[in-house]
């Protein structure tokens, strides 16, 4: 009999942050999961982090392969032996009792096909930004899909059977891959995110041929779908929305103006969920469960 949980963990070059993602799993108040690190081709010491856990729970995924995200969190998808698939980033840190509350709510909301939490956005030298975007229902996230449905990929857990309907896109939509595949999905799903901020999001400094990439990948997803669907205003929303994103970008390359990037980010974190993530980088900063 498997786990209740397998957690897609994919990895590229991920030694510097993997140690703290993977402690911070370990030490969860929910136990019965198992963590597939699926590893795409590093060649820094991703793999010596990853193996170093005796924690028999984490299994190591390695073919020495540069496959991309799509492919690998497909490949763990046919690899995951849990009634619940979650999700989780090299770089981010989940709080002790995120898995616990998730399969709570899943369990007590059959109807309910994917559910996230709420996650605070922080940079690696501990600075926090503020919370992502939320809504709770499905309804609320998804009544506007030209402007993305806000539900952070790191903090996704969801039922087995719909990752396996559904799968990730290839080709691979750069960059948008989490939002490509709940515009795909939407209408056949139902959505929720917990009020609860359950897990650290590692931000890094913005990049604007990265962020460029991202807006170009995810615009062309959504085209492709809503002329698909004969949505053409949804179409002329999203193409209008990229457009105004697209100039916040370019002002946001000035010198001292990378802030605006960041404006999506502008609820402000109260003071005990700062020292939640305070504690949990702390606690997860010193090797438990690693020997």
């Amino acid at each position: 009999m498997g786990p209740t949980i397998s957690i897609l963990l994919p990895a590229f070059n991920a030694g510097q942050t993997l140690g703290l993602a993977l402690r911070s799993l370990c030490g969860q108040t929910f136990s019965d999961f198992e963590i597939l690190v699926l590893d795409d081709g590093s060649d820094d010491d991703t793999v010596d982090i990853a193996q170093s856990f005796s924690d028999p729970r984490v299994r190591v995924i390695r073919d020495r392969r540069r496959l991309g995200l799509a492919r690998r969190l497909n490949m763990g998808i046919e690899l995951a032996q849990g009634r619940y698939i979650a999700r989780m980033d090299a770089d981010d840190v989940s709080f002790p009792e995120r898995l616990a509350r998730q399969v709570a709510f899943l369990e007590a909301h059959p109807h309910i096909d994917l559910v996230g939490c709420r996650a605070v956005a922080f940079r690696t030298d501990g600075e926090v930004l503020g919370l992502l975007p939320f809504a709770g229902t499905h309804e609320a996230m998804c009544v506007r899909p030209w402007r993305g449905i806000p539900l952070p990929h790191p903090g996704w857990m969801g039922r087995r059977e719909w990752f396996t309907r559904f799968r990730y896109g290839l080709p691979e939509v750069m960059r948008a891959e989490d939002q490509e595949l709940l515009l795909r999905s939407h209408r056949e799903s139902r959505f929720a995110c917990l009020e609860d901020v359950l897990l650290g999001y590692r931000q890094g400094y913005f990049n604007l041929r990265k962020t460029l990439l991202a807006r170009r990948s995810l615009l062309g997803a959504q085209l492709r779908y809503f002329m698909q669907q004969r949505q053409i205003s949804y179409a002329a929303g999203a193409l209008a929305l990229t457009g105004v994103r697209v100039a916040v970008d370019l002002l946001a390359a000035l010198p001292f103006a990378g802030r605006l990037y960041f404006m999506r980010m502008s609820e402000h974190a109260p003071l005990e969920v700062v020292a939640t993530l305070r504690s949990s980088l702390e606690r997860c900063a010193a090797p438990v469960g690693k020997r």
